[in-house]
């Protein structure tokens, strides 16, 4: 089997080409959870597979935690699948990904960098208090796409001198909450200056912290927005693996479209050889 290692922001994926290798669905979550152990095989917070369009977009884009679990959509990995898409020629500079949770839109800025318009939220609750570790946190509670993708975001005063250790406990804590059925992925932000804000992501299904989570960054910034606590045109989101921009355009409180830019690396491409691997 032929793979690409790709990040974005720091959040890393392996890429698999099913519209060539033809494996049965079945196998991806036991390939997701093996290929994904980072002391045991390659290594990634998600496995993403290609195949073919069934929508009308220029293909179609399937999405595994590192835990085996299937996941709706993944902004930072649409942004690597969609230069992946790019540079196998399954696309031009502009495509359409259909992803479980919408279509998404994907644009090449430059050679590294790619924007995608990320699936419209579909439950917005701004003031979503949640009590845990003892305390009351002011959440906000975002979902995007449908099925919707389910986000909490927790606003945490000096965010910027915490360690992801600090944290964590509260983080498995909130992202287990029963205020949230599906569970979260829970984004922890400070707003450090003017359209300037610092984020940590407890993901569901990494089950830790991540270093990047591109749904996750655009639900923070548009609960933001909404609050009216940064503008909402160009916000630049510093997380441990680097920095994503976001854009939300709105039509007086309607959200019109909410849009995610940033880097990808491709790490590298070659061929898995996993003998644990039963195929």
């Amino acid at each position: 089997m032929r793979f690409w290692k790709m990040n974005g922001a720091g959040n890393d994926f392996i890429i698999l080409n099913n519209i060539e290798e033809k494996l049965d669905h079945n196998l991806f979550p036991a390939i997701a959870r093996t290929l994904c152990h980072r002391h045991l095989s390659i290594g990634a917070d998600g496995f993403m597979v290609v195949e073919a369009p069934q929508q009308g977009g220029d293909y179609r884009m399937l999405f595994y935690n590192s835990d085996g679990s299937v996941g709706e959509m993944c902004g930072n990995g649409a942004r690597c699948i969609c230069r992946y898409g790019y540079e196998n020629g399954l696309a031009g500079e502009e495509q359409t990904v259909e992803t479980a949770s919408g279509v998404v839109t994907g644009k090449r800025i430059d050679q590294r960098n790619y924007r995608i318009r990320l699936t419209d939220p579909t439950v917005i609750r701004l003031d979503y208090p949640v009590e845990a570790a003892g305390k009351p946190w002011p959440c906000s509670y975002i979902e995007l796409g449908d099925p919707g993708l389910p986000h909490a975001v927790v606003p945490y005063p000096g965010l910027k001198d915490k360690t992801m250790d600090e944290l964590r406990t509260l983080g498995r804590s909130l992202r287990w909450h029963p205020a949230f059925p599906k569970g979260a992925n829970v984004n922890f932000c400070d707003v450090t200056g003017p359209d300037q804000v610092v984020e940590l992501t407890y993901e569901r299904g990494v089950e830790d912290f991540t270093y990047a989570c591109g749904t996750g960054t655009g639900s923070m910034v548009l609960a933001l927005t909404l609050k009216g606590l940064v503008s909402g045109e160009d916000v630049v989101v510093t997380v441990p693996g680097g920095t994503l921009r976001v854009t939300v355009d709105l039509e007086g409180t309607t959200v019109k479209s909410l849009w995610l830019t940033g880097p990808t690396n491709i790490v590298c491409t070659g061929e898995i050889r996993d003998e644990e691997l039963t195929l």
